[in-house]
């Protein structure tokens, strides 16, 4: 079953890193180095889904993040990221 992209989204350098909950750092610990989840918490993009500029790696750990290519990220758009996850 193929999901097919709904938006594209792109990924900026955020001007300060971001807080990420506890619980995506650990759920991308196997999926990702320490150096490159280093550089995603200084990257931000804008959902679409939930309408407000969240960090990266929440991006990533969202269940309708599809691949990121050159600099963007195709969204399925169907869910965005649980509540508890979007930090202030």
């Amino acid at each position: 079953m193929s999901q097919d992209t709904k938006f594209k989204v792109d990924i900026y350098p955020a001007a300060k890193a971001k807080r990420v909950p506890k619980v995506v750092s650990d759920e991308l610990k196997g999926a990702a180095s320490a150096k490159a989840i280093s550089r995603m918490k200084k990257e931000s993009v804008d959902c679409p889904v939930v309408k407000k500029e969240v960090a990266f790696l929440v991006c990533f750990a969202c269940p309708s993040f599809l691949r990121r290519v050159s600099g963007t990220v195709d969204c399925a758009g169907v869910r965005g990221p649980p509540a508890e996850w979007l930090l202030g």
